[in-house]
């Protein structure tokens, strides 16, 4: 079975986010590493050269495939800001519904830009994806 590239490491997270050369899009991932630290209560690390992780559990899927993988996470790409949510997104339909102007992927969501989304609710979503990851993954 192959082996996950994206591992965490020792690279530092604010020097990674002061090198995004779109000004807005840096001012909008620091704003979000606030945010996921607020809501995660941890610190964050990199997951490979450009994933900024909170936390970690180890999940196994029936299909025998395991691993370890950051709890909530963002990239500030170049298309678009991912912020990795719980997987199975669609079930917070209702908060996404409140959102804002954003795309989704399996357990992603794409922002353009922060001012298209309501923080608050993203918070919200932030916290509803880590209390169910947690519930489903991570023992007390």
């Amino acid at each position: 079975m192959a082996e996950l590239k994206t591992k965490p490491n020792d690279q530092n997270v604010e020097e990674f986010l002061k090198k995004v050369e779109n000004s807005r899009k840096r001012n909008d991932s620091f704003e979000i590493l606030n945010l996921m630290r607020e809501v995660t209560q941890e610190e964050p690390i990199m997951w490979g050269d450009s994933i900024v992780g909170f936390g970690s559990y180890h999940y196994k899927y029936a299909s025998g495939r395991e691993g370890d993988w950051f709890q909530i996470g963002f990239s500030p790409r170049k298309q678009s800001l991912t912020i990795y949510i719980v997987p199975e997104i669609e079930r917070f339909e209702e908060i996404l519904n409140r959102l804002g102007k954003f795309r989704t992927g399996k357990s992603c969501l794409y922002i353009n830009k922060l001012q298209d989304i309501n923080i608050l609710t993203l918070k919200e979503l932030m916290e509803e994806s880590i209390k169910n990851l947690r519930e489903q993954y991570i023992e007390p």
